[in-house]
């Protein structure tokens, strides 16, 4: 997958790339340099947010569409998004009336910031309006966001009681004990897939691995940050990460550009040169690649 939410302020400076020109550049190279390092790999737009058919239009005008296997959304009605949860098969169809490509839903959730019946019963709903209209979906997330982690997000708390919904998204609290919607989504693996972003370093991956067995889970997905392969010991991260994952069908998400290389220091800022991300997505193919 090539970046995530490019038209969500939190993750592209679009302020510096008001038309996505180098968004659909460093996309089209990108996937260019993944095929020429593996023909099987399914290349993926990275997940947009809001669903906006109007850029998906722009991007396919631009050429990138050209060089995807399949498009993907991300959707939270009952959190962040001014629609209701029983739209989800309109904005699907939204998206198909300007692309022949699968479109993928790689984010959906509830989060417990209120109650956790409410979590519960979107997971139900969520299911019935998604398994079999999208080729996969993606429930996000396994756990909850640490308290002490930052979520990744540019305005962080001026976003209000929005920002802190970012930490009770997961079906597992940070301590690992089950909310209620835990054995409800083990009835609907493996047609529901997982979303589980790893930090660097995660202490949590081994008690993912091992309750992603116990769920069912066949289809996962994370991601590996460009930015942190500038940090020490990041070969050994990365590998060890992927070993643990191994037995997943992974769908991994390239993203996040080091602050020595954007055209501003922010992991959204746009890269000085679109090749660069291209090499490190080329790289992390033939690396990983199965």
């Amino acid at each position: 997958m090539l970046w995530n939410e490019p038209n969500n302020l939190s993750h592209w400076d679009f302020e510096a790339d008001p038309d996505w020109r180098i968004f659909a550049s460093m996309a089209v190279r990108a996937a260019q340099a993944v095929r020429c390092e593996s023909s099987d790999v399914v290349r993926v737009l990275g997940g947009i947010s809001p669903i906006d058919p109007l850029f998906m239009a722009n991007l396919a005008g631009q050429g990138v569409l050209d060089q995807v296997d399949a498009v993907a959304v991300h959707g939270f009605p009952l959190d962040w998004n001014h629609w209701p949860i029983d739209e989800w098969p309109q904005r699907l169809c939204e998206i198909q009336a300007v692309t022949t490509k699968p479109v993928w839903v790689t984010e959906v959730g509830v989060s417990t910031f209120g109650a956790e019946e409410v979590q519960r019963w979107g997971l139900g709903r969520t299911a019935e309006l998604l398994v079999g209209r999208a080729p996969r979906v993606h429930w996000y997330s396994l756990f909850d966001l640490p308290r002490a982690w930052p979520a990744t997000t540019r305005h962080r708390e001026a976003e209000g009681s929005s920002y802190y919904r970012h930490f009770h998204m997961g079906l597992l609290r940070e301590d690992g004990t089950p909310k209620l919607a835990l054995a409800d989504f083990a009835c609907h693996a493996p047609a529901l897939g997982i979303c589980q972003w790893f930090h660097f370093e995660d202490e949590r991956l081994d008690a993912a691995v091992s309750m992603l067995r116990r769920l069912g889970v066949r289809h996962l997905r994370t991601g590996l940050s460009w930015a942190d392969c500038y940090r020490p010991g990041w070969e050994s991260w990365f590998d060890r990460q992927m070993r643990a994952l191994d037995a997943f069908d992974v769908t991994l998400t390239f993203c996040f550009t080091p602050e020595h290389l954007g055209l501003r220091p922010h992991y959204a800022s746009p890269p000085q040169d679109v090749e660069l991300f291209a090499d490190f997505c080329a790289r992390m193919t033939r690396r990983y690649a199965r």
